[in-house]
């Protein structure tokens, strides 16, 4: 359905992700509108990668369970580790990558459709304690193409990926432009 939906409104996705890149955490720019979901879901379908996404563990119970698993749902408890003890939500997605050859995790750093001057960077503090590269994806309305463009290895200069990250993005175009903006901080 989301294949035929983002075909049927004319999309297309120009940049792929290699199938080398088994492991990475994929940030999706600009979320804006609810359709970003639809149109992401079809660009997945045409590129036929096998995505995740972090849900709230009680997301997955009647009547969201089925639907939520089937699309990628992955879920996590941030209330406790082995030793019992709460752990942050880096710590719990982060975790979700060990043991696995294979987990392309989904995270949109604006954390809301609404406008936000500060993303949430969680995103690259999982990337970096998982050992896997960003993944830069975008949306662009205005020539309705959505791709993975490139790749960011985190180092130990957070600002300077973060400035790589913020220059990428800085001129895309959401649903709603008016609801978007890369980092202020960070694009500095």
């Amino acid at each position: 359905m989301f294949k035929l939906i983002f075909k049927l409104c004319g999309w297309k996705v120009t940049h792929f992700l290699s199938d080398e890149i088994k492991r990475c955490v994929i940030i999706v720019v600009p979320h804006t509108s609810n359709w970003d979901f639809i149109f992401g879901m079809g660009a997945v379908k045409v590129m036929k990668l096998n995505l995740r996404f972090v849900i709230k563990k009680e997301w997955i119970r009647f009547p969201f369970k089925k639907l939520m698993l089937s699309l990628g749902a992955l879920p996590i408890d941030r209330n406790k580790d082995q030793s019992a003890e709460k752990r942050s939500s880096v710590d719990a997605i982060a975790a979700l990558f060990e043991g696995r050859k294979e987990l392309r995790m989904v995270i949109t750093p604006e954390g809301t459709r609404s406008k936000v001057e500060k993303w949430k960077t969680g995103f690259y503090y999982v990337a970096r304690q998982a050992n896997v590269p960003i993944a830069l994806a975008f949306i662009n309305y205005e020539t309705k193409c959505c791709g993975i463009d490139k790749l960011i290895y985190p180092s130990d200069n957070f600002e300077s990926d973060m400035k790589q990250i913020m220059d990428f993005y800085k001129d895309a175009k959401g649903r709603n432009p008016k609801n978007f903006s890369v980092d202020i901080e960070m694009s500095k």
